[in-house]
């Protein structure tokens, strides 16, 4: 609901629903909104209006259900949402009334926007508001004015880089770029300096307004300079260049919000406000019935949320809480999981062969917390509590009643069965061990357990900080408790769970594993590889596929692939062991060795690829197109993605996307590796496969059940 109230002649307007979590524009509160504003307006007695929050946070932004409920509706419903907004936002702006927006909190999206269209800003200096236009970041843009008042008040330069990025700032950040006006260090100071401006400004008028001289009523002007230059200025004409083309590069086409916000305020800025409303309104429509609109929301925003909140979690099992974890092994790995472990407030104990080696397991979180005091983003007074809950040790004994303990060694199954067997008496009772393995299946490892209904596979991703998926796998004899702790664990840390059954490779190797191997098959095709490269980032992978194989290592490669040809998974004639083989016979081992498909110079200059890969894979005289190479790859993701899916190795739908764009990187704007089917089209992606299998290989042959999806038969 919104709360109503007139103190001291100033209409206090408060958001506060009742049926949200978060104060969201939707259909129950902007009617609502509205008509506590034309209160406010039709009372003589009120000089003003100061527009808060009752919440935590002021206003999160639009409600995106109702959002992705019009997408696949006539494009004129969502003009509809658009023009409902921008008509009561310009109402603010022109009431004759001073409107402060007294922001106690968060103001993201269509919430700033709300501030926007105030005559002034009051914050409370809350270390964790963060103020700003993030829209872009699921495929829309600001579409309540904030492409249109957000450069008329702080310059086109300074106002893009916060739109095309979709920059969150926090409240001292936002005063320096002139997001807000003033900061507060209280609740009642904010109110207080907001009814002090409005007692001080009773007639505001925007920079952009003018008084009409005939109706003395305010009304757009027409000829408003841009701060900084407008848009036909030598400032303007490079500003819009330079930032298309860097655009472009950056998203390659497959983003159309960014470029649309450009436009938007090219458009816009050579027009009055009211027309360059009009004008926003029109490119919110078309990005917002978009595709990629449809699938950012879906994945990146409802679908991450509802995976944060454990959609996978086992209802039946009461909430865990690991207090103590044990960490076998302080490599790169561990002491990842040790530093966000110890962030969460979790006391660890990281251990290995001796404490020397663990104490520089621990020196990766002195190093993280010491860079994040000098960026500003860490509070210096918590550095000493967050090392303190680690314990480097190489005594298994100081694990003795751990709630939770990862191993997270070489991928040795005899190791690891060893340090199973050694750690596990540790385990308070009724606690869980978990492996954090890659590719070796836990059903297997969990052999080594005494207790395999409580042993599971937690995949960390590396850097550990950085990355925030985490792939939970559940071996056949796991128990529910156990991935219910697996999960709780997950969550505290602050990471994203997805749930996969055992299988080789599990969910995220597996898959990720066709990315790099097509682009090896490109290459004994002789495919170019700067084509190859170039056409991996082009459909929107992070590298290209032979750079992130040097990423990886070419003799994991070699080794992973050699043990599935020793279990029979896979044949000797198999691309990915033959090229990784012919490497690993070289010593181009990758990045690691400073030479793999690319040379790494000692200078430091950047890495090139190496002059002799068309001595090995010469190239062939015909060379496909950008899009054949692409296809080849995003296909070939895709359908394993699908064959995992049908197969039972990941659980749902929405695990499989998330974990695809979250753990490999495969495209956000198709909404993950299952999407991309619903994205291209069923019936196009399974006659796409038929072309690819016949022309390439019958890696890419569709499956049965897709075929009863497309309604198509195989061909004889």
């Amino acid at each position: 609901m919104i709360n109503y109230t007139v103190e001291q002649n100033v209409a206090v307007i408060r958001w506060n629903l009742t049926s949200s979590p978060m104060n969201v524009l939707n259909d129950e509160s902007i009617p609502q909104f509205e008509e506590a504003l034309n209160r406010a307006y039709a009372d003589e007695a009120v000089k003003g209006i100061i527009i808060t929050s009752d919440k935590p946070e002021f206003v999160a932004g639009a409600d995106l259900k109702m959002i992705l409920r019009n997408n696949d509706k006539d494009p004129a419903e969502m003009l509809k949402v658009s023009a409902e907004l921008n008509r009561i936002f310009r109402g603010i702006e022109t009431s004759g009334k001073p409107a402060v927006a007294a922001i106690n909190g968060t103001a993201l999206g269509g919430g700033y926007e709300i501030c926007l269209a105030c005559h002034y800003r009051v914050a409370l200096n809350n270390p964790k508001t963060q103020i700003g236009l993030v829209e872009v970041t699921i495929g829309l843009l600001p579409g309540a004015g904030g492409t249109q008042r957000l450069p008329r008040m702080i310059g086109m330069q300074a106002a893009l880089p916060l739109l095309v990025e979709g920059k969150k700032l926090n409240v001292q950040d936002a005063l320096k770029a002139g997001l807000v006006d003033d900061i507060a260090e209280t609740p009642t100071t904010m109110m207080d300096k907001a009814r002090a401006w409005i007692l001080a400004n009773p007639q505001p008028v925007k920079p952009w307004d003018q008084i009409d001289k005939k109706t003395g009523r305010i009304a757009a002007r027409d000829n408003f300079k841009v701060p900084g230059g407008n848009v036909q200025s030598p400032v303007g004409a490079q500003t819009f260049a330079a930032g298309t083309a860097m655009l472009m590069d950056k998203t390659k086409g497959n983003y159309p919000a960014p470029l649309e916000i450009m436009a938007c305020v090219y458009e816009g800025l050579q027009v009055n406000i009211d027309r360059a409303l009009a004008i926003e309104a029109r490119h919110f429509v078309k990005v917002a019935t978009s595709k990629v609109a449809k699938n950012l929301i879906g994945t990146m925003f409802l679908g991450m949320n509802e995976a944060n909140k454990g959609a996978s979690r086992p209802k039946d099992v009461l909430r865990t809480d690991v207090k103590k974890l044990g960490i076998l092994g302080a490599g790169m790995m561990g002491a990842g999981i040790a530093y966000v472990s110890a962030l969460a407030g979790i006391e660890v104990v990281l251990k290995d062969v001796s404490v020397e080696a663990a104490e520089k397991g621990k020196d990766y979180s002195r190093n993280l917390l010491k860079k994040g005091v000098e960026r500003g983003k860490v509070d210096p007074l918590s550095v000493d509590a967050t090392l303190n809950r680690i314990k480097p040790s190489a005594d298994y004994a100081d694990m003795q009643g751990c709630d939770l303990i990862i191993e997270a060694v070489f991928e040795n199954r005899d190791l690891k069965a060893t340090v199973t067997k050694e750690a596990e008496p540790m385990l308070a009772d009724n606690s869980v061990f978990g492996s954090n393995t890659s590719t070796l299946p836990i059903t297997g490892l969990a052999e080594a357990s005494q207790n395999p209904a409580n042993f599971i596979g937690i995949h960390f991703f590396s850097p550990v900080d950085k990355m925030m998926l985490v792939e939970i796998i559940v071996g056949k004899q796991t128990s529910e408790y156990a991935l219910a702790v697996a999960m709780d664990y997950t969550r505290k840390i602050r990471k994203t769970p997805i749930v996969v059954n055992d299988s080789r490779g599990f969910y995220t190797s597996r898959c990720f594993g066709t990315y790099t191997a097509e682009g090896m098959e490109l290459l004994r095709d002789g495919v170019n590889p700067i084509l190859i490269e170039n056409a991996g980032k082009a459909a929107g992978m992070p590298v290209g596929p032979l750079a992130v194989t040097d990423e990886v290592a070419l003799d994991l490669v070699y080794k992973i692939s050699g043990q599935s040809i020793k279990d029979g998974v896979l044949s000797e004639t198999d691309t990915s062991y033959q090229v990784a083989k012919q490497f690993v016979g070289l010593g181009r081992l990758g990045k690691k060795a400073k030479a793999g498909f690319y040379d790494y110079p000692d200078d430091g200059s950047p890495k090139q690829l190496w002059p002799d890969l068309a001595k090995l894979f010469p190239l062939a005289d015909q060379q496909p197109s950008l899009d054949e190479v692409k296809t080849r790859l995003l296909y070939r993701q895709a359908i394993e993605a699908v064959r995992c899916y049908e197969e039972g190795v990941i659980r749902t739908q929405l695990d499989a996307n998330l974990g695809s764009i979250l753990a490999w990187g495969f495209p956000a704007y198709t909404g993950g590796a299952l999407a991309f089917v619903d994205f291209v089209g069923v019936g196009t992606f399974v006659s796409t496969l038929d072309r690819l299998a016949d022309q390439y290989g019958e890696r890419f042959r569709p499956t049965e059940k897709l075929r009863e999806r497309a309604g198509v038969k195989a061909t004889a």
